[in-house]
């Protein structure tokens, strides 16, 4: 595949309520010896991406920077000290400054956040911050591995080798806890998710073999913690999803190889996908909360 010299991206628009994004032109840069170009075919938002729009998000970011942390893309070029090839299936991590432990002087690289993004055609990364995609995967399940699988993973404790839970409870049904459910399923983990919509617990319900999944109506369901003492005979859950914290490269790494080995599908978690161009709207549409799932733009 030639490279381009120019290629498209979307960036925020200035200031910190902009609310949306707009199209640029970007020049293509020379690759230093130790980095590798993909070409992107797949991004997934966050709300995190909505709320760097809105005035929300409480860490300062770039101006005018291209939004977006979770991508899957190819190998199209590499630099002369890299052991990647041409061809390979790759997503990068969310923090390119936490490859095993985080940085000891609290600096951060958020991708989309204080450094661009990904929503562009092609992105150039250090190769240490990629780790290789599942090869049974589509671009758009794969685009969903970075903050919502990862952040999944690491709130079910999966990197442990002792202690996993065997129950969980998911508040919500965006894309962490949908893809926190692929993993309950395949790693016979109870999954509890709750919802204020009837319509969104009934498609959760369909993800799984019948009775595998409780859900809550925490509308029907005021005290909500009470249902969930019900439905596990006084016990309680072991787990409630925490999704603040995303987790390292080897956490990323790890959660790859769970999928590939049970050849999970992820196409369930996908609530809609946008064509590039259409980029904006798919904002939007995240931001009306009408979504269940990941909301994917495919480039």
């Amino acid at each position: 595949m030639s490279v381009p010299t120019t290629y498209r991206a979307f960036r925020r628009l200035p200031g910190e309520n902009s609310g949306t994004i707009f199209s640029t032109v970007e020049k293509m840069q020379s690759l230093q010896s130790h980095e590798v170009l993909i070409r992107v075919h797949a991004v997934s938002l966050n709300y995190r991406d909505i709320a760097m729009l809105h005035g929300k998000y409480p860490i300062s970011v770039k101006e005018q920077g291209i939004p977006g942390s979770d991508c899957a893309g190819e190998v199209v070029a590499v630099g002369s000290n890299v052991s990647m090839r041409i061809g390979d299936r790759v997503a990068p991590i969310f923090d390119l400054k936490y490859i095993q432990d985080v940085d000891p002087e609290g600096a951060v690289g958020h991708l989309g956040g204080n450094i661009d993004g990904v929503l562009q055609q092609y992105a150039k990364f250090d190769e240490n911050v990629l780790v290789y995609i599942p090869p049974h995967l589509s671009w758009e399940e794969a685009a969903c591995i970075t903050c919502a699988g990862t952040t999944a993973w690491n709130a079910l404790h999966m990197s442990e080798s002792e202690g996993r839970p065997r129950s969980a409870l998911m508040l919500g049904t965006g894309g962490v806890s949908t893809f926190a459910l692929s993993i309950c399923l395949e790693a016979g983990i109870r999954p509890i998710i709750t919802s204020s919509s009837d319509s969104k617990l009934q498609e959760i319900l369909s993800l799984g073999p019948e009775g595998a999944i409780e859900v809550i109506n925490y509308r029907t369901h005021p005290e909500w913690e009470m249902e969930v003492l019900r439905l596990t005979n006084g016990k309680g859950v072991d787990v409630i999803l925490e999704t603040v914290g995303i987790g390292s490269k080897l956490d990323q790494g790890n959660l790859c190889r769970f999928l590939e080995e049970k050849e999970i599908s992820l196409k369930h978690i996908i609530g809609k996908v946008f064509p590039f161009e259409e980029s904006p709207a798919a904002f939007e549409y995240l931001h009306s909360g009408r979504h269940t799932g990941k909301v994917v733009i495919r480039v």
